[in-house]
C-alpha cells in the first residue's frame, strides 16, 4: 500500500520500518541517515536474534513475539505475521529453535541449551538491539487513554451523524464550527 506526503512524494507504508534517527543538520529526514539514505531498524539477520532473544526468555507462540515487539517499540513497528512467522519457521529449520507441543493448533517455540550458545555468542548483539528499541519506544508520543477515548468518542458521534444523511447547510456549519473550537481550545491548553 502506498502513502502520500504533503508534497506529493510516494512512499511505502512499510516506511515504519525504517530507524527513527535523530534531527541534526548532518541527517535529511527522520528515518533517512547522511546524504537521505534510509537506515532499516533491523539488519539482515537482526530481527531472527531479537526472535531468538524473546524465545530464550520463555516459550513463545508467534503472535506473543509480534506483541512483544510492538510493545517494545510503542508501536513504532508493527511487524506483520508475514515477516515473524516464515522467521520462526527459519529459526526452527536452522535447529535454533524447537516446536514444543501446545494446546490447539498453535506452535509454541522453544530454545534449546545448544542453542542458548549461538544465543550468547551473539548476548553484545542482542543486548544492543534490545536497547535500541526500548530508546525507540521512549520517543514515541502516546496519548493519555483519557484522550484517546474523547478523541474516538468524537470520530463516532461524528460518523454516526453524518451517516444519517439530511445535513442541511446550517447542520454542516454548526458542525464545522464545533470542531474548529474544539481545535482552537486544544491548541490553547
Amino acid at each position: 500500500m502506498f502513502k502520500f506526503k504533503r508534497d506529493g512524494e510516494r512512499r511505502h507504508a512499510r516506511d515504519a520500518f525504517w530507524d527513527e534517527g535523530p534531527r541534526d543538520g548532518r541527517r535529511g529526514r527522520r528515518g533517512h541517515g547522511p546524504q537521505g539514505r534510509r537506515t532499516r531498524l533491523f539488519d539482515q539477520g537482526d530481527l531472527r536474534l531479537v526472535m531468538l532473544g524473546f524465545i530464550a526468555e520463555a516459550p513463545r507462540h508467534g503472535y506473543e513475539i509480534i506483541k512483544l515487539i510492538e510493545d517494545k517499540l510503542s508501536g513504532a513497528y508493527n511487524p506483520s505475521p508475514g515477516v515473524i512467522y516464515p522467521t520462526l519457521t527459519l529459526l526452527e529449520e536452522l535447529g535454533y529453535a524447537t516446536v514444543k507441543t501446545s494446546d490447539g493448533p498453535k506452535k509454541l517455540y522453544a530454545i534449546t541449551p545448544e542453542d542458548r550458545a549461538y544465543l550468547e555468542a551473539n548476548r553484545a548483539t542482542v543486548d544492543g538491539l534490545t536497547d535500541r528499541m526500548t530508546k525507540i519506544g521512549e520517543q514515541q508520543v502516546t496519548p493519555k487513554p483519557q484522550i484517546e477515548r474523547a478523541v474516538e468518542n468524537l470520530r463516532s458521534a461524528l460518523r454516526l451523524r453524518v451517516n444519517q444523511g439530511n445535513l442541511s447547510d446550517a447542520a454542516t456549519q454548526k458542525i464545522a464550527d464545533a470542531l474548529d473550537t474544539a481545535a482552537k481550545t486544544i491548541e490553547q491548553s
